[in-house]
């Protein structure tokens, strides 16, 4: 993902940070209880450098902590920056940092921030969120084995200070430094552990509101434990979370009905069914389902095949008779009501227009052409996802479309379990893949320059996209009706004129919650659970 953040898969998810009331507080002593979390992903990795999934964004979340997190409205607030001052030209930051321990008994620094960022930008590393560090000073030149690590744009001025130089003005830099590849890490106990390093629980340590217990890397079942030497553990209230990968939503729907999960996802087929009762809850997302393709295949390389798939299969018969839970069509990879013009207030999908709607007669017309191209009459392709049940029903309804509406067209599937899928897709071992993602800070940019695509930066050549990110981040950084004009042409490029990428809904998310929770909650970009604050009622 490469990701990537992507995201796991299934049904996409909450937007706005929310505080949900999920629970199952059997004890009024909330410093005792329990709570109980019905999950469709698994954790991939706890290596904050290398996870490239939303399960493990949310264990990397709750278990680490970096200079920021987001509270229970969805607002960045310091964590373990104690302090930050900067100059006149917002481009340098400098932290001050609270006094924390990492679970082994050390202190975090300054230089834990640095050698993690470093560690993120190395090539060697390959990290799927490399391209996160292009904010930073030099982090795009890093990042791409033009300069040295040592030149990224962060440094320890102290064994509490941290000093952080950007490469253009931003305004936000809070929620980009809330992301879970910004946490600290652990240089001596990295290196020990060598190639083990976040590959289970007795391979971690962490320095958040929560230690990952009883994860041994494959299993479906973990903990989160409350962590003593947390620095504000005065404000974890919840000593345990017990969470469970619930693949099946009947079995989850279940579980909750007998009070033996306090929140769990649902899919289309159970919103009418609990709409009206109590507990039940939809959120609209920032979240997207996509479609990646690998160029190097001899069909899915062919651009017209690719526009050909992304325009062919009825977006709002599969948000609105399928999915059914609130998700919508998309037809650019940025969505709806996230992100505003500063200056103007326009929205930005607005501004960029509808790129890739469902359009048969043009989507024949493109598939016609690359048969020509490919002499071809016929073409049999695989589409990748995950093996949960609502990237089951995403995929199963494109096949059908794509069958139905381009002649010659054979599709297949192939689902297999989220980690599986994430090493398919890095080895470029798959045609083209379904996938979901949600974004880590609020700016189109986001998505137009990643959006979960796989190998966009080695395998996207387009010189005019690469030169609008770059205007987009340096020379137009502080104009926004020139940043949003490089960004809507980097957007076109990418999406309607070369197909690298596929928009197919925008996400929301019905779930089912015990009223009996307070302080649970949700990243305003997703679907993540934020624990530190939950209480339990009785």
């Amino acid at each position: 993902m490469k990701k990537r953040n992507m995201i796991g898969l299934v049904t996409i998810s909450l937007g706005l940070a929310i505080i949900l009331a999920a629970c199952g507080g059997k004890t009024s002593n909330t410093q005792d209880s329990t709570l109980t979390v019905g999950t469709n992903a698994n954790i991939g990795s706890a290596n904050s450098v290398k996870y490239s999934d939303t399960g493990s964004v949310e264990a990397i979340q709750n278990t680490f902590e970096g200079l920021y997190r987001f509270n229970a409205k969805g607002q960045p607030v310091k964590a373990l920056a104690k302090t930050v001052s900067t100059n006149k030209d917002k481009t340098v930051y400098t932290y001050t940092l609270q006094h924390s321990k990492w679970s082994n008994g050390q202190s975090v620094t300054a230089a834990d921030f640095v050698y993690a960022w470093q560690q993120l930008g190395n090539p060697k590393t390959a990290s799927p969120n490399a391209q996160r560090l292009d904010f930073l000073k030099n982090g795009y030149d890093v990042r791409n084995g033009k300069k040295p690590v040592s030149q990224l744009g962060v440094k320890a001025l102290g064994k509490y200070r941290l000093q952080v130089t950007l490469e253009s003005p931003i305004t936000y830099l809070p929620e980009i430094l809330t992301g879970a590849p910004f946490m600290p890490l652990n240089k001596a106990y990295v290196e020990k552990m060598g190639s083990k390093y976040a590959t289970d629980s007795k391979h971690l340590i962490s320095n958040g509101p929560f230690l990952l217990k009883k994860w041994t890397g494959t299993n479906d079942t973990w903990e989160y434990v409350k962590n003593n030497d947390y620095w504000d553990k005065k404000a974890v209230k919840t000593k345990k979370i017990d969470v469970q990968v619930v693949k099946s939503v009947a079995t989850g729907a279940n579980l909750f009905e007998t009070k033996k999960l306090d929140y769990t996802m649902l899919s289309n087929e159970y919103v009418s069914r609990y709409q009206n009762k109590a507990g039940f809850h939809v959120k609209k997302s920032p979240s997207i389902g996509y479609l990646g393709f690998n160029t190097k295949r001899k069909v899915t390389g062919n651009r017209h095949v690719r526009l050909a798939l992304a325009m062919s299969f009825n977006k709002k018969a599969l948000t609105k008779q399928v999915m059914k839970d609130g998700s919508t069509p998309l037809n650019g990879i940025v969505p709806a009501n996230f992100t505003f013009n500063p200056k103007t207030g326009e929205d930005f999908r607005k501004y960029s227009g509808d790129l890739v709607p469902y359009d048969l007669k043009k989507a024949k017309a493109e598939w016609a052409l690359a048969k020509k191209q490919l002499g071809i009459k016929s073409a049999s392709i695989q589409i990748l996802a995950a093996d949960t049940p609502e990237a089951k029903q995403v995929v199963e309804y494109l096949q059908a479309e794509y069958e139905k509406n381009l002649p010659g067209l054979h599709v297949t599937i192939h689902q297999v379990p989220l980690k599986q899928r994430l090493r398919m897709t890095t080895a470029y071992n798959f045609d083209f893949v379904y996938g979901t993602w949600a974004p880590d800070f609020a700016d189109p940019i986001n998505f137009i320059g990643d959006g979960g695509a796989y190998h966009l930066d080695s395998d996207y050549k387009n010189k005019t996209y690469w030169n609008d990110l770059k205007e987009a981040r340096g020379k137009y950084a502080t104009d926004s009706t020139e940043r949003y004009q490089v960004l809507k042409n980097a957007e076109q490029q990418v999406v309607q004129r070369d197909a690298f990428m596929a928009p197919v809904f925008q996400g929301a998310n019905a779930y089912l919650q015990n009223p009996k929770v307070k302080g649970l909650a949700v990243s305003p970009y997703g679907t993540t659970l934020f624990y530190r604050n939950v209480k339990i009622n009785s």
